[in-house]
C-alpha cells in the first residue's frame, strides 16, 4: 500500500472516530451524588438513575469497519490505522448498548477483565490488586501517616498548575479548565486538563496531576498531533487505554508523585470491577469503598466510575478501571526489556503519540525511516535512559529484599555487631 493511500485512510479514520466519545457519552449528571447520598444517609438504599441513553452510532461503526478492511495488514502504518478503526468501531457498538449486558461485553473486548490470568506470569489484575492492598496494609497498619488534607478548591489548584504546564508545553497552549460533570477528579486531552469543579484537592494531587494528566496524557496526544504520516496517533483510541494509563501511573511511581492512598484506590477499583461483574450492585460497591476508608463523596465517585454506562443493579459494569494495574506492570516490564535489549529509542517512541506497547515495536521501521517523528514533549525521566536504568535496577534489587526478616531492633543490633567486629 502506498504512503498516500495510508494517509488517506488515516485521515478518514480520524474524521469517523471524532463522533465516538466514550467518557462524555456515559458521564453521570452532578446532581446524582447529592440525591443518592441524601437517601443513603436516611437509610434508603436507592440505586442512582443516571440519564445515559444508548447512542446510535451505526453509521460511524459501519464506516470504521469498512476503512479497517481496506488497510493493508502487511504495512505497519496501515495496520495501526486498521487497529485504531476497529477499536473505535467496538466503542461505538458499546455506546449503542448502554445499560445492557452487551455494553459490558464490548467493554471487556476493549479493556479486558480483572480476573483473567496472565499465562506467562500466572496471576491476574485482581491478584496484583490484592497484593498491593496486603503490602500496604502491612506497611501502614500501625503507621502514623497523616490523613489527606483536601483543602484546595479546584480553581486554586488550576491556577497553581498553569505555570508549570506552560513551561513544559513550550510550543503549545494547554488549558486548565473546571468541569462539574467529571466522574474522575481530573482528565486530560491534547489541549486541556480538566478538573472536577466542586472537588477539593490536596498538595499530593498537584504533582500527581502534572505527572499523570499533563506530562503523559496531554503530552502523548500533542506529540501525536505533530505526526503528519499518522494523524491517528493523536487519538485516544480505547485500545491504547491500558498502555496510556499504565504509563501515566508508572510516571507517578517513578517520580514519587503517587501516595499510598492513591495506590490503594487504584487497587480497590480493580476489585470493585470484579465484584460488579459478579453481580454486586451500585450500593454494595459504594459501601465497599466506604469500608476501604474513602469518604462518602469519594466512594460515590469511585462507584460511579465502575457503573457508568452499565447497569447499576450489578452484573454489567464498565471495566476500564481494570486496566490501571495491568498497564503499569506491563509498562514496567516493557521498559526493562527495552533497556536490556539495547533498544533505548523505544522508551522515547512510547511517548510519540497514543500507542500501545506492541505499536511501539511494530512502528519502529517508520521511526527508523523518519516517517514518524521523535516526540517533542518528553517527560524528564524518559529523556536519559541511563537515569531510568539506574532507577529500575535499584527497584529490581529492592524486590528481592526480605523486609519481613528485619525490624528496627535488628537494625540497631546489626550496627552494634559491626562496630564490635571493627574494634
Amino acid at each position: 500500500m502506498t504512503r498516500d493511500r495510508t494517509r488517506d485512510l488515516d485521515q478518514a479514520v480520524l474524521r469517523a472516530a471524532r463522533g465516538i466519545r466514550v467518557l462524555s457519552s456515559i458521564a453521570w449528571g452532578p446532581e446524582l451524588e447529592g440525591t443518592f447520598l441524601a437517601a443513603w444517609r436516611a437509610g434508603r438504599r436507592e440505586l442512582p438513575r443516571p440519564a445515559t441513553p444508548p447512542r446510535d452510532l451505526s453509521a460511524e461503526v459501519e464506516a470504521l469497519a469498512g476503512l479497517a478492511a481496506r488497510c493493508d495488514p502487511g504495512d505497519p502504518g496501515a495496520a495501526f490505522v486498521a487497529a485504531t478503526a476497529r477499536s473505535y468501531a467496538t466503542a461505538g457498538r458499546m455506546l449503542g448498548a448502554i445499560g445492557t449486558p452487551r455494553f459490558t461485553e464490548h467493554s471487556i473486548a476493549l479493556y479486558g477483565r480483572p480476573d483473567v490470568v496472565w499465562s506467562l506470569q500466572g496471576w491476574s489484575p485482581v491478584d496484583a490488586a490484592r497484593f498491593f492492598l496486603k503490602v500496604t496494609d502491612d506497611l501502614i497498619s500501625a503507621c502514623r501517616i497523616p490523613p489527606r488534607d483536601d483543602t484546595i478548591p479546584a480553581a486554586e489548584l488550576a491556577a497553581s498548575l498553569r505555570p508549570e504546564i506552560d513551561r513544559f508545553f513550550f510550543d503549545d497552549r494547554v488549558e486548565v479548565q473546571l468541569d462539574p460533570a467529571l466522574a474522575s477528579k481530573a482528565i486530560a486531552g491534547a489541549t486541556r486538563v480538566r478538573l472536577r469543579d466542586g472537588a477539593m484537592f490536596s498538595e499530593l494531587d498537584r504533582e500527581q496531576l502534572l505527572q499523570h494528566e499533563a506530562f503523559v496524557h496531554a503530552a502523548t496526544a500533542l506529540n501525536g498531533r505533530k505526526q503528519p504520516a499518522l494523524a491517528c496517533l493523536s487519538l485516544g483510541a480505547p485500545r491504547t487505554t491500558q498502555t496510556q494509563e499504565g504509563l501515566a501511573v508508572f510516571s507517578e511511581i517513578l517520580t514519587t508523585a503517587i501516595d499510598v492512598g492513591r495506590l490503594r484506590r487504584i487497587a480497590e477499583r480493580v476489585i470493585a470491577v470484579k465484584d460488579a461483574l459478579e453481580g454486586a450492585d451500585f450500593v454494595e460497591v459504594f459501601e465497599s469503598f466506604l469500608e476501604a476508608g474513602q469518604t462518602e463523596s469519594e466512594a460515590f465517585n469511585s462507584a460511579q466510575r465502575i457503573f457508568r454506562g452499565g447497569d447499576v443493579r450489578g452484573g454489567a459494569p464498565f471495566t476500564k478501571d481494570a486496566v490501571y494495574l495491568t498497564g503499569v506492570l506491563e509498562v514496567d516490564a516493557f521498559l526493562r526489556i527495552a533497556i536490556r535489549d539495547n533498544r533505548p529509542e523505544l522508551v522515547r517512541h512510547l511517548l510519540a503519540g497514543r500507542l500501545t506497547l506492541a505499536d511501539t515495536v511494530r512502528l519502529a521501521p517508520l521511526f527508523d525511516s523518519g516517517e514518524l517523528r521523535e516526540p517533542v514533549y518528553v517527560v524528564p525521566w524518559a529523556r536519559d535512559v541511563r537515569r531510568l536504568a539506574a532507577a529500575m535496577t535499584y527497584s529490581a534489587f529492592l524486590s528481592e529484599l526480605e523486609i519481613k526478616r528485619v525490624d528496627l531492633d535488628r537494625i540497631v543490633r546489626f550496627e552494634d555487631e559491626s562496630r564490635e567486629r571493627l574494634a
